[in-house]
């Protein structure tokens, strides 16, 4: 067996999460609390008592995520887990696996986010940018309904920006050029072509502003090779060298999220087992879409935790 970490990104945030293992596992708070020195805010009870705008505000949403993912990992680890050989994030979740395979160290790494997701929020105006899911429909679809509703004459863009699994896409840029690739995808014969309630239009051209501001931030940021492989969302390759992992960091803001190749080069280094560590089902669930031969676990509560340890120990 070969176990690997899957990292959720934003998205996968709610009121209350990894309360339960909050109440059996002291680490959780520990987590959260060394995130909240950096950042000058009680991160925890942020995540506890809301307001809900500001968790799913980008700022605040990207450490909450990273010490959500980062606590899941050191619960697994003192609760007798076994040690990932390879690891991946979705999105900001990549920031997570480095962090879980010793390449960065958790503070610089909340640091790093938080101003990752105000570069984001920053690049383009309120209002502007807009996301939408497209279900049902093959990539090389999506890619020529993102190519026909785009105007570039006038500089109103979409592109596909998440790969998420077979048929599930994301599209992102501006509001205009997405409402237009909506109507086509629904044309085009979409099972759904829906709006997502986000601003940011992540993994597009429009994030380069906040590409050269990030440049600047990992520069002055401490990397080290991890400890085992990290698959890259730019690229899908793993990387040793810290330059290389700062350009993948940096170009993964302009590039989309090729999750489907992500899990299938996890599984073509030797995974067998994908754990997702921190809130929700949703990375669980697209491995199991993208790979059945995979087995898929996700860790969020007391529950799943002994769920997912038993389930690995009949595996070893």
């Amino acid at each position: 067996m070969s176990l690997a970490f899957t990292f959720p990104g934003q998205g996968s945030q709610s009121i209350g999460m990894l309360a339960d293992l909050a109440n059996d596992h002291p680490q959780v708070e520990e987590t959260f609390a060394e995130a909240s020195e950096v950042l000058g805010y009680d991160l925890w009870a942020l995540t506890q008592d809301g307001p809900e705008a500001r968790l799913n505000a980008t700022e605040q949403t990207q450490p909450a995520m990273l010490a959500a993912g980062v606590a899941v990992a050191r619960v697994w680890r003192r609760a007798g887990g076994p040690t990932p050989t390879l690891a991946a994030g979705h999105s900001l979740g990549e920031y997570s696996a480095l962090v879980c395979a010793d390449s960065l160290a958790f503070a610089d790494a909340v640091s790093l986010v938080a101003a990752r997701g105000r570069f984001m929020q920053e690049a383009v105006p309120e209002g502007q940018g807009a996301i939408a899911a497209l279900l049902g429909l093959d990539d090389a679809r999506v890619l020529e309904v993102c190519a026909s509703a785009s105007d570039r004459e006038s500089g109103s863009v979409v592109s596909a920006v998440n790969f998420n699994a077979p048929g599930q896409v994301v599209i992102a840029g501006h509001a205009g050029a997405v409402e237009k690739a909506i109507a086509m995808a629904s044309e085009a014969g979409a099972k759904r072509a829906i709006k997502l309630p986000m601003s940011v239009p992540v993994h597009c051209e429009l994030m380069e502003p906040a590409r050269e501001r990030l440049v600047a931030k990992l520069d002055a940021t401490s990397i080290d090779a991890p400890a085992f492989p990290v698959i890259h969302n730019a690229d899908n390759e793993a990387h040793d060298d810290p330059a290389a992992i700062r350009g993948a960091l940096a170009d993964q803001l302009t590039r989309p999220v090729r999750w489907v190749e992500s899990v299938r080069a996890l599984a073509g280094r030797g995974a067998s087992v994908l754990v997702e560590p921190g809130p929700g089902r949703v990375l669980t669930g697209l491995g199991k879409r993208i790979d059945r031969g995979l087995k898929t676990l996700a860790v969020h509560d007391s529950t799943s935790l002994e769920q997912a340890l038993t389930e690995i120990r009949e595996l070893v």
